[in-house]
């Protein structure tokens, strides 16, 4: 199942895209993709209709956030070895964990915006998913059972905020608009190779990562296991899993967006994103 939001800032529709690429209105099912519809019973309710008969929504409709509201918005920092070593740090023994700020949400399509007191904001393809089922110190073997799908996210990252500016990552993580979520959330019975999808980011053309999910330190389930051991997880909280190499503040020079490049990124089975990168304005 392909779960999305349809419509203009702050009045998406949920939907739901059907075996023949058509956008179903989900209104009368649910009134959002959010923690109180993101799980398994919802899912079970949807299969249990004839999607057919939900009324169609226009394909051209802005693409939302897949997710709206979640509680959490967590990140996993240096979760690829090749991208630890580019950043010449050791690797990881336990997942690192940070916070994105919820407000930095934004739909796949959205634009980029640098914040005011950037000048090192760089871009980051990584996989995300999304929790079903609430979890306090599940085991590895149980863990997947409770994750409800998977998504696209760029987790856009402002490097002199994140490394500079205190001991913590959170704040060159959370600007505005340095989440963009989506297009849609494949549900885990759907995507069963999840460790094993392509991933790539482009800047204006050029390619400038390229990975592979198999490629992480701590898989998915370790990633949900040892994060419900420091903390409850929820229905619709979603996390970010971590980057391949090819960050523009590894490259020779070091290359920042500074306005008007196009960011396009994308993974296997769970579509691209297409950003405009603008100048803050006041």
């Amino acid at each position: 199942m392909k779960l999305l939001r349809l419509g203009e800032t702050g009045s998406e529709k949920p939907a739901l895209i059907d075996n023949e690429n058509k956008y179903r209105d989900l209104s009368s099912i649910i009134v959002d993709l959010n923690p109180h519809s993101l799980n398994f019973e919802t899912l079970e309710k949807i299969k249990s209709i004839d999607v057919s008969k939900l009324p169609e929504l226009d394909s051209n409709l802005r693409i939302g956030a897949c997710v709206s509201n979640p509680s959490k918005f967590i990140g996993i920092g240096l979760n690829f070895k090749d991208h630890a070593e580019e950043q010449n740090l050791p690797i990881p023994k336990e997942p690192i964990i940070f916070s994105k700020f919820t407000s930095c949400i934004t739909g796949p399509n959205d634009p980029i915006i640098i914040p005011k007191v950037s000048s090192h904001t760089d871009w980051e393809v990584e996989l995300g998913f999304v929790i079903g089922k609430k979890a306090i110190n599940v085991s590895l073997d149980k863990a997947l059972d409770h994750v409800l799908g998977f998504f696209l996210v760029n987790d856009v990252s402002e490097r002199n905020y994140q490394k500079n500016k205190g001991l913590t990552w959170d704040k060159g993580k959370g600007f505005d608009t340095f989440g963009p979520i989506g297009p849609f959330i494949v549900t885990k019975d759907e995507l069963p190779d999840f460790q094993k999808l392509n991933m790539f980011l482009d800047v204006n053309g050029k390619r400038m990562q390229t990975g592979n999910t198999e490629q992480m330190i701590f898989d998915i389930k370790t990633l949900v296991s040892y994060m419900s051991s420091c903390m409850s997880l929820h229905p619709g909280d979603i996390c970010c899993t971590g980057t391949p190499p090819g960050v523009g503040e590894n490259m020779k020079p070091p290359y920042f967006l500074k306005g008007g490049e196009e960011v396009v990124l994308g993974i296997d089975k769970l579509g691209q994103q297409k950003h405009k990168v603008v100048p803050y304005k006041d």
